[in-house]
């Protein structure tokens, strides 16, 4: 008995133990997070031009100038007509002249509670003098700056507008516009240190957000006249490789190896400089950058030629479906 008594308390002890014996917890399996996958839409470029031929309509739009307050009246009131958010962030700044520059960066935002966020920007202002050293003509009076400046401000309002129309999901993007001001208003001599860029400066260190931060910038500066040359900028390959390689790499793959080559540039002090060395942000520099200049740039910069006749609508169509593909890629996680 002694046995059987053994053997049925073993038992017992067996089911006992068993019962209170947990199964091992399975673990939780999340369903994967997927993006939608967006189709990149048209970019005419149409639109583009017509921004840039009612920007130059108001004249040069110098700080302190009843130009430069009319058009940017108009642009805050076009981009809010895409439903965009517009926050105007006026400011002092001081030129190397010691004048006091009643300046504003025209920030639109899409989908502002986005995590994800792309920063694309240009300057709205033009230079005050037309002082090109190869230029005589009219030197102290300000030009119509429609590629440098109007350009790339009138690419990136269409682009809002094909936004506007084509919505990404606040979960997937969001996208900021920056047109910085008093970008222009530099001493040519080089003899004052940091005397342009004094928009990009001003927001760099005032981020509109507090803790703003964005995955890459995109900054279009002349990018409207004919047969231009996009070269990969020094700084903007030493800032910001990847995205420069990324972004060319697409051009080509979209047919436009005649404007975006892999020559690489001399650097330049243009407003991602800024935004790359203060406000910590990746951001290249789409610039045309002829070959074979006096001034490294086009024949018309910072004369009286940088104006309509020189800007072309399919310049301004490439450069602004290039920056629709980037845009839509990276909302469908492909960029």
């Amino acid at each position: 008995m002694k046995s059987l008594n053994y053997l049925l308390v073993s038992l017992s002890l067996i089911v006992v133990l068993g019962s209170c014996t947990k199964e091992p917890e399975k673990p939780v399996v999340k369903p994967p997070v997927t993006q939608k996958a967006y189709k990149v839409p048209a970019f005419a470029g149409t639109s583009s031009f017509q921004y840039v031929e009612k920007q130059v309509a108001f004249g040069p739009r110098v700080p302190n100038s009843e130009a430069h307050k009319s058009c940017a009246s108009w642009i805050v009131g076009t981009l809010k007509s895409f439903n965009w958010e517009v926050i105007e962030q006026e400011f002092i700044a001081t030129a190397f002249t010691g004048d006091k520059l009643e300046s504003n960066n025209i920030i639109a935002q899409y989908n502002p509670s986005a995590k994800r966020r792309i920063l694309l920007s240009a300057h709205w202002d033009t230079r005050p003098f037309a002082d090109s050293p190869i230029n005589e003509k009219d030197v102290n009076k300000p030009i119509d700056g429609a590629d440098d400046g109007a350009s790339g401000v009138g690419v990136l309002m269409e682009l809002a507008e094909v936004i506007s129309q084509n919505p990404i999901d606040a979960q997937d993007l969001g996208i900021d516009i920056i047109l910085f001001d008093s970008e222009d208003y530099g001493d040519s001599s080089g003899e004052s240190k940091d005397s342009y860029c004094l928009g990009s400066q001003y927001w760099s260190k005032n981020k509109h957000t507090p803790g703003y931060n964005a995955e890459f910038g995109i900054l279009l500066d002349m990018v409207g006249s004919e047969s231009p040359r996009f070269t990969k900028e020094e700084g903007s390959m030493y800032f910001a490789g990847p995205v420069m390689n990324k972004v060319w790499q697409l051009a080509q793959d979209m047919g436009m190896n005649d404007k975006f080559v892999n020559d690489q540039s001399s650097m330049i002090l243009d407003d991602h400089y800024y935004v790359n060395t203060i406000a910590k942000i990746p951001m290249i520099d789409i610039i045309n950058r002829p070959k074979e200049t006096e001034t490294g740039f086009g024949h018309y910069w910072h004369t009286h030629d940088d104006n309509m006749e020189i800007i072309s609508q399919n310049t301004m169509k490439d450069v602004g479906q290039l920056l629709t593909a980037v845009i839509y890629r990276a909302a469908s996680g492909k960029f």
